[in-house]
Formats: C-alpha cells, sequence, structure tokens
C-alpha cells in the first residue's frame, strides 16, 4: 500500500486546513486509517483514526472538538479537516494504514500501523 499526503501549509492561528491521503495498492476500504504527527524534538503522537467504513471515529484530547477525520472509499482517500488550529498544532502530519484494526479497535498506537506516508508539514502562526 502506498500512501501519499498532501494538503499541509502554513496558516494563522484559527485558520484552517484540510489534510488528505490517496491511497493505493491493497483493499483500502478494509484498512483502519489514522493520522499521526510529529513536531520538533517530539515522538511522533496519535491524532485520529477512522474505521473501515467511517462509523467510528477516535480523536487525541488535544484535537477534540477542532478536528474531523473522514473518508471516501470509492476514492481510495482519507480527509483530516483541521479548524482553530494553534501554533501547538505545528507539525508533521502522517497518515497511516493499519490492516488489522476494526470498528471495535482504533488503535492510537503508530506501531499497529504497517503503512505511512511520507508526511505533509503544517505550520500555524501565533
Amino acid at each position: 500500500v502506498q500512501l501519499q499526503a498532501s494538503g499541509g501549509g502554513l496558516v494563522q492561528a484559527g485558520g484552517s486546513l484540510r489534510l488528505s491521503c490517496a491511497a493505493s495498492g491493497g483493499t483500502f476500504s478494509r484498512y483502519v486509517m489514522g493520522w499521526f504527527r510529529q513536531a520538533p524534538g517530539k515522538e511522533r503522537e496519535f491524532v485520529a483514526a477512522i474505521s473501515w467504513r467511517g462509523v467510528s471515529t477516535q480523536y487525541a484530547d488535544s484535537v477534540k472538538g477542532r478536528f474531523t477525520i473522514s473518508r471516501d472509499n470509492a476514492k481510495n482517500t482519507v480527509h483530516l479537516q483541521m479548524n482553530s488550529l494553534q501554533p501547538e498544532d505545528t507539525a508533521v502530519y502522517y497518515c497511516a494504514a493499519d490492516p488489522n484494526g476494526s470498528f471495535w479497535h482504533l488503535s492510537h498506537s503508530l506501531h499497529e500501523y504497517d503503512y505511512w506516508g511520507q508526511g505533509t508539514q503544517v505550520t500555524v502562526s501565533s
């Protein structure tokens, strides 16, 4: 499975960005999809995850109410709508696929995601 993330950029605090991740190869509709981020000098952390059909989602506490994950299985894409962005959201954002996840198990652990995109930079200025 190849994942290609896009949509990052520079935005002022309070602004919005929409990240996209296009998948090719594999069976996209059977993968739990996740977004992670990594700020300079920090470990990669969980942001959001979505089940196969998009019925179940989970979010890190730091982004609840501001970020929304969605997917379009017909287009093999997953999105992350980010609103009310703050400087602390500055990071490289990665999409990832977990072939072993399910509706009942949306992992927050990066170790359970087998496939990763290349990352897209999000910078939020104050």
